[in-house]
């Protein structure tokens, strides 16, 4: 496995992160919606990583720069023939000591509070990850929870 920082100018993760805003249409109602496009992934502030297996896209990631100390974590996402193989955690890994790296003492996050995002949110808490209020822009939410942690 190999994770890289990836500039999104291929049709391959322009086709895996479609797949990963269509899936969130369907699960999370659109005013709850909170996957940044492929122009919100090239903005200055984000850093992006895939994760290729044998030249194969099966995950990717990204950090958002909130401000100089505060990075939010952004499109996770496992390919999901991979689920449950430890892609994501590797990934997250990764990004934690890369958002340590380029000087962030915390990183939080926005994930869905349905049955669907429960793994995901196993992840999160399994790395150090705590249930906080709204940060950034983000208000209460019924579909949203909100998480954070030191690094």
């Amino acid at each position: 496995m190999h994770i890289v920082v990836d500039d999104l100018s291929g049709p391959e993760i322009a086709a895996f992160l479609e797949a990963h805003v269509t899936e969130m249409r369907q699960i999370t109602p659109l005013e709850s919606k909170h996957a940044l496009d492929l122009d919100g992934l090239r903005r200055p502030e984000v850093t992006f990583w895939s994760v290729r297996d044998d030249g194969a896209l099966i995950g990717c990631g990204a950090v958002k720069r909130l401000d100089a100390g505060h990075g939010e974590i952004k499109s996770m996402r496992t390919d999901p023939a991979r689920k449950r193989s430890g892609v994501a955690s590797r990934l997250l890994a990764h990004i934690l000591a890369e958002a340590r790296r380029m000087g962030y003492q915390r990183l939080s996050l926005e994930t869905g509070s349905t049955d669907f995002f429960a793994p995901a949110r196993g992840l999160y808490r399994k790395f150090g990850f705590d249930y906080c209020p709204p940060f950034a822009d983000y208000r209460e939410d019924p579909n949203s929870v909100f998480m954070t942690r030191t690094l």
